[in-house]
């Protein structure tokens, strides 16, 4: 199989979803893979060292998306490159479909075949969504503590008391960052086995605390909190909003909220998409920080994280195109969109168009 490697060209996005010794694995096993020049800059990944590996490098975008059977990206395809996909050309990375219906309508049109990272599912755990949770946890409670600065519309102060929505991941690697920085931190979850496990593991310290999550348990603690961090994900599907506007009102002015589930639209009904080159702004009093690549600009330590674990994915779809679906069902949980319906079904829900959805078994 031909496997194209694009730059990726959303704003302050530097990392790279095929590292050489990727390149040079999948070309051992019997593939060819294509990168774009400069695929791998932002992520310390030389064209010659492509080259080396032996991965052709292709001056444009459009060559890779043209000779190329399979892209594999980072994040979702975005305007410049939609007219670029093609009938049956298999397109794997982050796509988080259910809050972008105009690219879902893009891919349905194109006949493409979409693989979702972040709903690969295996054991109940998302195992290529963890390495970014990881990192994105840990950016939220240092860019939280940072947009307290009264510089930046802050009040001023070191974080006394953290909130964390969510117990995944996202919500542990932020704990113990924050914990680690001397706040209090509460981790909310509406699931008892997900609080009882982090209680169990103990090595946050004393400072951690969970809650169970209610509305009336986040509407109580929030007037508290000097740092919101919102990291809820349901597989597949939008957010759904826990903290609505009257909710942010009632937060001390100058307190921080960081939406890391911004992506899938965020629990945070104030919170809309922003970029690293702008990436804060005020709302009822409360800086919100709502970047929706957080890792992006930590790309060394982002590549090599995510590229660790998807490459036995990539490996696996490339050695058995189409047929993967029916030889592994790790991948299949995966499939979003298949040759012009949707195949999740989450997705067709949260964007108005059941009428399109297909089972795939």
């Amino acid at each position: 199989m031909i496997i194209g490697t694009p730059k990726e060209i959303k704003e302050s996005e530097y990392r790279v979803s095929i590292t050489p010794g990727g390149a040079c694995e999948l070309i051992r096993c019997g593939h060819k893979v294509l990168v774009q020049k400069g695929a791998g800059e932002g992520s310390g990944h030389s064209d010659k060292e492509y080259r080396d590996a032996g991965a052709k490098i292709c001056s444009t975008i459009e060559e890779v998306y043209k000779s190329s059977d399979m892209i594999v990206k980072v994040k979702e395809p975005i305007q410049p490159e939609y007219s670029l996909i093609r009938k049956d050309q298999i397109i794997f990375t982050y796509l988080h479909l259910s809050s972008n219906k105009k690219l879902v309508e893009t891919l349905l049109k194109s006949g493409s075949i979409c693989i979702a990272y972040e709903t690969i599912e295996k054991d109940g755990h998302f195992p290529l969504l963890a390495p970014m949770s990881e990192v994105a946890g840990r950016v939220a409670a240092i860019v939280g503590t940072y947009y307290l600065g009264i510089n930046f519309g802050g009040n001023g102060v070191l974080p006394g008391y953290v909130l964390i929505l969510g117990a995944g991941v996202v919500a542990k690697s932020a704990a113990k960052m924050a914990s680690g920085l001397g706040a209090k931190v509460t981790i909310m979850s509406p699931f008892i086995d997900e609080l009882r496990e982090i209680e169990m593991e103990g090595y946050f310290g004393p400072n951690v605390s969970t809650l169970i999550m209610s509305s009336y348990n986040i509407t109580e603690e929030i007037k508290k909190a000097d740092i919101l961090i919102s990291a809820v994900y349901v597989r597949g599907a939008r957010t759904p909003v826990l903290v609505t506007r009257d909710m942010v009102k009632m937060m001390k002015q100058g307190s921080v909220t960081v939406a890391v589930d911004i992506d899938q639209g965020s629990s945070i009904e104030t919170a809309r998409a922003t970029t690293h080159r702008d990436p804060v702004y005020i709302k009822e009093g409360v800086v919100h920080y709502c970047v929706a690549n957080t890792p992006g600009i930590f790309s060394k330590t982002s590549t090599l994280a995510l590229t660790n674990l998807t490459l036995p994915y990539i490996k696996k779809i490339a050695d058995y195109g189409v047929d993967v679906f029916k030889k592994d069902k790790e991948i299949l949980s995966g499939l979003n969109i298949c040759r012009g319906s949707i195949a999740c079904r989450k997705v067709a829900e949260d964007i108005g168009m059941e009428d399109m959805y297909m089972e795939y078994r």
